[in-house]
């Protein structure tokens, strides 16, 4: 395996790629061209072309490039709303402890000795340093969850790479991408067309808009973190807020429909009746607009200058009415037209605003500020909030890939393993992240308590009908590690306790035969 263009492991045969992009060891072909769930574009091997395309945006969804999807999310992320639900996922996934960092390292399920553990233990550490994530683990999750993706740059030390990772620095999606180079073929036996990976690499470039021309750059040195999410046709690896730009423009077009029409029916308005007799239509117009120039005032106050300012060249459309009359009728009259009477009516923006919660997986009683948090049993919790709880979960497992990639590099590095031996490594090792939440402990103690009241309901028929080992496996869920810690556990503290008891019969025993010395008289 190449890394940062060092040979780490024993040279392998790899397919030349006249790209210069770093080459993948791929001999196995395929009639289908490998689906990238990261989102990276395919492109055929040593090619640079670009493309430029337009297309009509209707309900704010579609998109032309990476780039002005991303715009989108981040606009979309602006709206308070959106804001407000963003901020709630956010300090669930991410909670600041004064004990410690908000992640830890668990490698409980990995073979090592405890000498490698806490080397490993140490550079994740230094990881967790570097990123400064104590302080911005916030900020990070955050901006990996509204553009969908996130980059990250291992700065290493050319002349000495045994000294591992030297800084990491963020990058904006909008200025790299990740590119695979497919090799088209044809198999001269059956005659089908076959694909395969033959070089990846990272392309950096400050404009992507027409072109695709940039730096390359080794995959090894960047740390890549998609969302997960895939658009429709399963190329662009798209943002957890994408279903929900066409709720933000319509619940901000709703927002503005609601002020104008507040705006523009809230005052009462007048309505002037002029009596214009037998005039003509060209003497009446006239009079009527002399009427109005003479007892109409419009005078404005310029917040800007704190003066003044008269407005009456320009009509608005909440002045009064004039209306010419004719002889006959029943002479000049002034009325009121009423304002609106339905302007305390906002089922329609609350509805918006609630179905925006939903897309985002945030339950909607959230939205209400003075609503109140029920801490009570566990099994009192809204259906909404487990699941929540359980997008949460999943937006964690997917963002701890990014300290898994970096550990990699820096452990295979510093020579602390292999790249054969993390493939093992990774299976069992776990990224913790703290919880700060009283419904999981709550949620632990019930059902420790519901497991006890089943182990009492048993306990009658253990070694009649159930071995111990099985009462310990099934109802209170122990694996073989846990039961082999537990037993230790109460021998250590059997021993204590005998010792502690041969203790106390010792010395009572010291002390009757102190008393047999001066035995009371009878």
């Amino acid at each position: 395996m190449k890394l940062f263009g060092f040979e780490i492991s024993k040279k392998i045969d790899k397919t030349a790629s006249t790209s210069g992009a770093v080459e993948i060891d791929n001999t196995i072909k395929s009639f289908a061209i490998p689906s990238q769930n990261d989102g990276s574009m395919l492109l055929p091997a040593a090619s640079a072309a670009g493309y430029y395309g337009q297309i009509l945006d209707i309900d704010g969804t579609s998109f032309v490039n990476e780039k002005d999807l991303i715009l989108k999310y981040r606009a979309a992320a602006g709206q308070p709303e959106c804001d407000n639900a963003i901020a709630d996922i956010t300090n669930a996934a991410i909670i600041s402890d004064s004990k410690g960092a908000p992640v830890k390292l668990d490698l409980d399920n990995v073979e090592l000795t405890d000498k490698i553990k806490d080397r490993i233990f140490d550079e994740f550490a230094n990881i967790l340093k570097l990123l400064d994530f104590n302080y911005t683990g916030y900020d990070i999750f955050r901006r990996w969850y509204i553009d969908g993706k996130i980059y990250f740059h291992l700065q290493v030390d050319s002349a000495n790479p045994k000294e591992g990772i030297k800084g990491i620095i963020q990058i904006d999606p909008l200025k790299i991408k990740k590119i695979k180079e497919v090799s088209t073929s044809i198999d001269q036996v059956t005659g089908v067309k076959t694909n395969r990976i033959t070089a990846e690499y990272f392309l950096y470039s400050d404009d992507f808009t027409n072109t695709m021309n940039g730096v390359r750059i080794d995959p090894n040195a960047i740390v890549y973190i998609p969302s997960g999410v895939l658009d429709e046709s399963g190329k662009v690896a798209i943002s957890y807020l994408h279903k929900s730009v066409k709720l933000v423009n319509q619940l901000r077009m709703m927002e503005d429909a609601l002020v104008i029409y507040r705006v523009s029916r809230a005052p009462e308005r007048r309505i002037f009746y002029i009596d214009i007799g037998n005039l003509p239509k060209g003497k009446a117009e006239e009079y009527v607009q002399g009427i109005m120039a003479k007892y109409r005032n419009k005078l404005v106050y310029d917040v800007n200058s704190g003066e003044i300012r008269d407005d009456r060249k320009s009509m608005s459309m909440l002045e009064d009415f004039w209306l010419p009359r004719r002889e006959g009728g029943r002479g000049t009259e002034i009325t009121t037209l009423p304002g609106g009477q339905n302007l305390s009516e906002i089922e329609d923006i609350l509805f918006f605003q609630k179905k925006l919660y939903r897309s985002l997986n945030v339950p909607s009683d959230r939205l209400a500020a003075d609503s109140n948090f029920n801490i009570g049993r566990a099994s009192e919790i809204s259906r909404e909030e487990v699941k929540f709880q359980k997008f949460i979960s999943r937006l964690r497992k997917k963002f701890s890939m990014m300290f898994s990639d970096m550990l990699r590099v820096q452990c295979i590095l510093k020579g602390i393993i292999t790249h054969e031996d993390w493939t093992l490594i990774r299976e069992g090792m776990g990224i913790d992240f703290i919880e700060d939440n009283f419904y999981s402990e709550l949620k632990d103690f019930e059902i420790m308590q519901s497991r006890i009241g089943m182990l009492d309901t048993i306990s009658s028929h253990i070694g009649t009908y159930y071995s111990e080992y099985w009462v310990r496996s099934n109802v209170l869920n122990m694996s073989e590690n846990d039961m082999e810690k537990m037993q230790l556990q109460i021998d250590e503290e059997a021993l204590e306790k005998k010792a502690k008891e041969m203790g106390s019969d010792t010395s009572s025993g010291e002390e009757g035969e102190e008393g047999e010395e001066n035995p009371p008289e009878e």
